[in-house]
């Protein structure tokens, strides 16, 4: 049947008239996104860059979390997923473990799907560690750096691994201070680019540094060469405006230095904290598919991407019809599935529930309550029917499975489900709201 009409067109009219008038381009762009025009406003959230790179950390990412034990097709098969979704840069997982041949096949795969996508190998600990990235071909390697002196030791896998064995691990050159933890860092940032590799620093555990241990780190990693200085803050403890104002000091402190960062999402925060800093310089954010890493994971790509696309309308060159697949390629990778409620690729991100006036409002205009169009993102509008439907949800999920009412039998079988959902406290099937459906004809 024909849901009897609530508005005449001359009110439906005038509705899109004052939707029309309330919008801006940009902000509003048909079929992608409906968001506030003040997103828009430099003199509201300041100056953006035109683009931003985002770094995927996935694959590295997945080493911390527990339980996850992926096969290599498996990983072969998600990074194939990874660079078709337009990621500019990958960091791949560590050499441990790994033979040359498979190091080499993997910057091959990555770069047989899209030559310009930039693989990173992390974790740099030495000259020999150098020395197999470029033999595999990697464009660029990390060098991390801990924030601190002597407590860095802390943070030395070495030592742990000879003190089991009843080794000494202490050396002569064993970093005691401040200085000889960048002193050794630099040595390696500058091999490396003897190598002709990228070298990436990621300046670890931030929220513990201080103005001026900062611009010692940044002084001498510069001079040693390092092509960017990566802000990773692993205790997700950096709030925005932290993050922000380290951007702007390393910016100060070498212009000629791309800055970039990897937050962590103790707070929620995460995405908030890699627009902040891309305000205020960062050029890169080290992210990952939904926001796998240890603790409370790092910011989500899916999210971040949107986030800057549609709110900004600053360019990442990612896919975004892809990032619900990849999303659900993530979790079957590592067993970890998403919340329903995710943002943008959960399952249920793009319903609101089964209120007539909310499943309603899409036929007036689809950009409402949900300010991005789900297939945007490969997700799909979910529309459920509950106790507080009433007859126009009812019959679009009947007419949705080729069922046709008169209004007085979608009124008897309204009654009958509102019953069954009191009486055994759950939803119907579909297929449940077809059967009343014939039991009323």
């Amino acid at each position: 049947m024909d849901k009897p009409p609530v508005f005449t067109p001359e009110e439906i009219a005038r509705f899109r008239e004052e939707l029309a008038a309330r919008r801006a381009p940009g902000a509003h762009e048909p079929g992608r996104w409906s968001v506030s025009p003040l997103n828009r406003r430099t003199d509201v959230v300041g100056s953006l860059p035109a683009s931003v790179r985002l770094r995927d950390a996935t694959l590295r990412s997945v080493e911390t979390l527990p339980g996850v034990v992926a096969t290599a097709g498996a990983k072969e098969a998600f990074l194939r997923g990874l660079v078709a979704g337009g990621v500019a840069e990958v960091v791949t997982a560590g050499l441990g473990g790994r033979t040359d041949a498979a190091l080499k096949g993997e910057v091959e795969l990555v770069k047989g799907a899209n030559e310009e996508c930039r693989v990173i190998c992390p974790l740099m600990r030495c000259a020999q560690d150098v020395d197999r990235a470029a033999a595999a071909g990697y464009d660029a390697v990390q060098v991390w750096v801990q924030a601190f002196g002597e407590a860095a030791l802390l943070y030395q896998p070495q030592a742990y691994a000879r003190a089991w064995r009843g080794e000494e691990w202490r050396a002569e050159d064993t970093p005691r201070d401040r200085a000889a933890v960048l002193a050794r860092a630099a040595r390696l940032v500058s091999y490396a680019r003897e190598r002709g590799l990228r070298v990436i620093v990621p300046l670890l555990m931030v929220s513990y540094a201080t103005e001026e241990s900062h611009e010692e780190s940044v002084t001498v990693l510069t001079a040693a060469g390092a092509s960017e200085l990566t802000l990773f803050d692993g205790p997700g403890a950096m709030s925005p405006e932290a993050y922000a104002h380290l951007v702007r000091l390393t910016r100060a402190l070498a212009p000629e230095v791309e800055v970039g960062l990897h937050p962590h999402n103790t707070f929620g925060l995460a995405v908030a904290c890699a627009v902040a800093a891309v305000r205020a310089g960062a050029s890169a954010v080290e992210l990952s598919v939904n926001g796998y890493c240890g603790g409370p994971g790092n910011a989500d790509l899916a999210a971040t991407a949107l986030a800057f696309e549609a709110l900004y309308g600053v360019r990442t060159g990612i896919r975004t019809d892809r990032l619900t697949e990849l999303a659900r390629m993530g979790e079957e990778l590592t067993g970890y599935h998403t919340a329903w409620n995710h943002p943008v690729t959960g399952s249920h991100a793009f319903c609101w529930g089964g209120l007539d006036f909310i499943t309603q409002e899409t036929e007036i205009d689809p950009l409402l309550h949900n300010c991005v169009e789900p297939g945007l993102v490969g997700n799909a509008r979910r529309v459920p029917f509950t106790p507080d439907s009433g007859p126009y949800t009812l019959t679009d999920k009947l007419a949705a499975q080729g069922v046709t009412l008169s209004r007085a039998q979608v009124d008897k079988v309204l009654d009958r489900a509102r019953e069954l959902m009191a009486h055994e406290g759950r939803l119907p099937t579909d297929e449940e709201l077809a059967t009343l459906a014939e039991e009323v004809r």
